[in-house]
């Protein structure tokens, strides 16, 4: 006869860990979106600046795609589920304002940068909601918006005069 032992998939209170996947979610399905119309912007940019948005969206989207993978994983490490499949997304996800085909590349900018300032609402929601149920959490999630709005930043420089 074996003696198996188990611990806990997490070692924070459960409670404590709905509470923080309340704040979590919503950050990650918004980058999860972030991601996807991310890339929609960078395929059909178009206009004088196309290699320099282009590329800069690439980099907005491989931020969100991996700011999205730490929140979703940090849920995880509290030991709950997840759920970002893209029909999730779809129905839980703030509207896109990015246009479906081509876009000049200032209205492109105008549209990626509505959808960011969206993302960063979810996420100052969650530094705040944080502050007294999982610091862990928190500062997960303050370091993503320090680095959104640096991407917002670079994006905004485009339009400034």
């Amino acid at each position: 006869m074996t003696n198996t032992h188990t611990i806990p998939a997490s070692a924070v209170d459960p409670t404590i860990a709905a509470a923080a996947a309340q704040f979590l979610t919503p950050v990650t399905i918004g980058l999860q979106s972030l991601e996807v119309n991310g890339k929609q912007a960078h395929w059909n940019v178009r206009g004088a600046n196309f290699i320099a948005i282009h590329e800069l969206l690439d980099t907005v989207v491989e931020h969100a795609r991996d700011w999205a993978d730490s929140t979703a994983e940090r849920i995880v490490a509290l030991g709950l589920p997840i759920d970002a499949r893209l029909s999730t997304i779809a129905t839980k996800a703030k509207p896109s304002q990015i246009p479906a085909g081509f876009t000049q590349w200032d209205d492109m900018i105008r549209a990626i940068v509505a959808d960011i300032d969206g993302v960063l609402v979810d996420l100052q929601t969650a530094i705040d909601g944080l502050d007294e149920i999982d610091l862990t959490s928190q500062d997960v999630v303050i370091g993503i918006r320090e680095g959104l709005e640096k991407d917002r930043w670079f994006l905004s420089a485009h339009l400034a005069e």
